[in-house]
């Protein structure tokens, strides 16, 4: 019985969102992503790798712009990351230098690189974004979509 009651609780609560319609954009909008991604092989601390990338692009279009790349790192108190990028059939390259991470309420460390707005570099759909922390084998990567 609790459970129905959860579960008639919950469906009231995302019924109205599920049904709103979508507001189609004109064809000149831009879209503006934010992906995020945790990712790591091991379960020691400091193996949570974040990475952020802020992308826009022309509906119909196959570029996407870069703002901004933003790089977080759980369970450590200092690190240095830098941001690669490997654009479809092609090898990685530097996209930002080495910078030292700040560390944020004693719990993690970040970074990024750029700003707001339309003044990074611009890719193909499907390059690939990583951020890669020094010392640390993994790295947390997004696909610009």
């Amino acid at each position: 019985m609790q459970r129905m009651v959860i579960s008639a609780a919950l469906a009231a609560v995302l019924a109205p969102s599920a049904a709103a319609p979508a507001a189609s954009a004109p064809p000149e909008a831009r879209a503006y992503v934010n992906k995020r991604v945790r990712d790591c092989a091991g379960k020691g601390p400091g193996c949570r790798p974040g990475a952020v990338a802020h992308y826009w692009y022309k509906r119909g279009s196959s570029a996407r712009g870069v703002g901004w790349v933003y790089a977080s790192r759980e369970g450590v108190r200092a690190g240095t990351a830098r941001w690669l990028f490997k654009k479809p059939g092609d090898t990685w390259k530097t996209g930002g230098v080495w910078k030292r991470a700040g560390r944020v309420g004693g719990t993690f460390v970040e970074t990024s690189w750029g700003r707001d707005g339309h003044t990074g570099p611009v890719y193909p759909r499907g390059t690939q974004v990583c951020v890669q922390f020094k010392g640390l084998p993994t790295m947390a990567c997004v696909s610009l979509k």
